[in-house]
């Protein structure tokens, strides 16, 4: 009887360390979105918008993940710079997702300091120990071919250059159809935000892989 008290006992003990070992052994993610309207919901429910969509699919899909989002409706790349380091060390992320970009090209600001802005945030957030992943749009053709292509090209030059992920417009697929856009037809609806996660959520999936 004692002999199968201790087996019993033992084979328990066992038990609950693999148990415990396995739960502490899921690695748990904290994803960082620094971007601009396009990232934060803008003019609807919070829960509507992408990021807050991309939580609970990282969780139907077994991840151990939270979302941090530090978009702001109309930032730019410098304003992006300016906050990142706060941003880093609040959430402390593994994955840092930069969005920006979208306003310096509608303001026509100079492609180079936008370029060098995405730069300085991409060599911040890797140094903090993140990854980091690009996410592009593409500016409309009336702002002329020459600063289109510059703008475009400038997102594949950096993931190129700091070997990071990227996708190179986030609202391919959809983005000429203004059935998926707001009035104003610069910002994607609540119906748009879905897509937007499809768009992105096989490069983020790749990556906490």
């Amino acid at each position: 009887m004692n002999k199968f008290i201790t087996l019993l006992t033992t084979l328990i003990s066992t038990m609950l360390f693999t148990v415990v070992t396995l739960a502490s052994s899921v690695e748990k993610h904290t994803i960082l979105v620094v971007g601009d309207s396009l990232s934060a919901a803008y003019n609807m429910p919070q829960d509507a918008g992408w990021v807050s969509l991309l939580e609970k699919r990282l969780g139907e899909n077994n991840f151990s993940a939270t979302t941090v989002n530090a978009s702001i409706g109309g930032d730019t790349t410098a304003g992006g710079l300016s906050r990142i380091n706060e941003a880093l060390r609040y959430a402390k992320p593994s994955l840092t997702i930069i969005e920006l970009g979208g306003n310096d090209g509608l303001r026509g600001l100079p492609i180079d300091e936008m370029r060098n802005n995405l730069d300085q945030m991409i060599v911040t957030a890797k140094t903090s120990g993140s990854e980091v992943m690009l996410l592009g749009v593409q500016l409309p053709p009336n702002y002329g071919p020459t600063y289109t292509k510059a703008f475009s090209d400038s997102f594949s030059l950096l993931a190129d250059k700091h070997d990071v992920a990227l996708v190179p417009s986030m609202l391919s697929g959809f983005e000429d159809d203004p059935n998926y856009f707001q009035a104003d037809q610069i910002h994607p609806s609540a119906d748009a935000q879905v897509l937007i996660l499809d768009n992105v959520w096989p490069t983020i999936h790749q990556l906490l892989k």
